[in-house]
């Protein structure tokens, strides 16, 4: 886990992502999709730490038609940025796998309901 990347403005742990090795996270301006990533602009203009802290969420974006995602936010909304980085820390040497090798699932993305992965974030397996 590579804390310095931390989470996203949409609320994806680029902490944990390996999907592109040489990337260091949205936050540090490093996201090659960043001209066109609605989440990232918006947080950008409206001054906002991410999608969490915006009264409009979740917006229209098709991202958050993620269960993932839109509880990632959720989450974060609730206990907290730090609390989600200490959950997936926690969970990652408990065999908790973010992205499967070559996809873009993995163990947090087969729940049916944002309750569910939030008791899974908070108890691990």
């Amino acid at each position: 886990m590579d804390l310095e990347k931390g989470i996203a403005y949409c609320g994806l742990a680029c902490c944990l992502c390996d999907e592109e090795k040489s990337c260091k996270g949205c936050k540090q301006g490093a996201c090659k999709e960043q001209e066109k990533c609605k989440p990232f602009l918006c947080s950008q203009t409206r001054k906002l730490e991410g999608c969490w802290q915006c009264s409009e969420f979740p917006c229209t974006n098709s991202m958050f038609d993620s269960l993932r995602i839109r509880t990632f936010v959720r989450f974060i909304q609730q206990y907290g940025e730090e609390k989600l980085l200490e959950c997936l820390k926690r969970n990652e040497p408990q065999g908790v796998v973010y992205h499967y090798p070559n996809k873009l699932i993995g163990d947090y993305d087969q729940f049916s309901t944002e309750t569910e992965l939030i008791n899974f974030l908070l108890n691990g397996k």
